[in-house]
């Protein structure tokens, strides 16, 4: 019988090394731009996609609903994301970076990218890529796991 030891099985590794590196931007992005991790990617996600429902950031980042909320709560507080009525569902609102919320985020993305560069500077880019690569077959793996578990 195989012994689970805990710092050798991958789903802690990738858990710990995700923590690690999420701890390292959240200091940055607090420092810096007064976010938590949660608005940080709900800038990120609505200026790569536009204006986007709660339920539709929620399943782009793979955050809870009551996580979605209090971020976008807390960026249409500080005026960073606009909340309008969403025409395709009376129920619903869809969100949307403001003038400022944009003007964050070119702030944003070169720190991220500087932070990517300095973690990753002992890799090559064919290790990257590599990693990018195994990264996106890990989930897709999870992805058809939970659906064969339904």
């Amino acid at each position: 019988m195989t012994t689970l030891q805990l710092d050798a099985f991958l789903p802690y590794r990738l858990s710990i090394a995700s923590n690690r590196v999420s701890g390292v931007i959240a200091t940055a992005y607090q420092a810096l731009f007064g976010l938590k991790i949660p608005e940080w990617r709900l800038v990120c996600v609505l200026a790569e996609g536009g204006g986007m429902s709660q339920q539709a950031l929620g399943v782009a980042t793979r955050m809870d609903k009551v996580m979605v909320s209090r971020a976008a709560i807390a960026l249409v507080d500080r005026d960073l994301v606009v909340r309008e009525p969403n025409p395709a569902d009376q129920r619903s609102h869809l969100l949307s970076l403001s003038e400022l919320g944009q003007q964050l985020y070119d702030q944003i993305a070169p720190k991220a990218l500087e932070i990517e560069r300095e973690l990753f500077a002992g890799f090559s880019d064919a290790e990257r890529k590599e990693l990018m690569e195994m990264l996106l077959r890990l989930e897709s793996a999870a992805e058809r796991y939970e659906a064969e578990q339904t």
